[in-house]
């Protein structure tokens, strides 16, 4: 039998390539000023535009609309005749909002989601890859102060035992 190693992605390869951690206050409307040094890193392409969503653990995804458009067309290629695919879809799209920067770079977080997410006053922007989780301050904290016993050994769970693929080149 032949095989490759390859790491599978249910997601595009992203266009963005986000990083940083913010952490943002709240005004009394649930707007969030996008800071600088992350505007800096949005595509033009996105044109101050996002879609926001349910994202796991409770916090919520921010996602440039560029970025978007390709994670909903992935998603729309799933087989809606399979149960598990369209509870899948109905839940990703849950609550999934359209939001525009205004003139002070500031996004109107929908107080549905917010709720979800249990946001108060103050929030962190963690951005990696292709998206900015929205988290409660209190609940990234207690998130990454739970970080495994053994990194390396998740990362070596994670990270280095690629899939095989039986279409592909031998390999032991």
């Amino acid at each position: 039998m032949r095989y490759i190693y390859t790491l599978k992605s249910f997601n595009p390869v992203p266009e963005t390539n986000l990083i940083g951690e913010f952490e943002c206050k709240l005004d009394q409307k649930g707007r969030v000023i996008l800071p600088s040094n992350l505007k800096k890193q949005i595509s033009p392409e996105a044109k101050d535009m996002f879609v926001i969503n349910r994202g796991f653990e409770n916090c919520l995804v921010l996602y440039p609309m560029n970025e978007w458009k390709g994670i909903s067309a992935e998603i729309n290629r799933l087989n809606l005749y399979n149960r598990k695919n369209r509870n899948f879809v109905r839940y990703f799209y849950r609550g999934a909002t359209e939001l525009a920067l205004d003139g002070s770079n500031r996004l109107l977080l929908p107080k549905t989601l917010m709720s979800y997410a249990g946001i108060g006053k103050e929030v962190i922007l963690f951005a990696f890859s292709n998206r900015i989780e929205v988290w409660a301050k209190d609940k990234y904290e207690q998130l990454m102060t739970d970080e495994p016993e053994d990194f390396a050994a998740l990362a070596e769970e994670v990270m280095g035992k690629p899939e095989r693929t039986e279409e592909n080149e031998d390999v032991p």
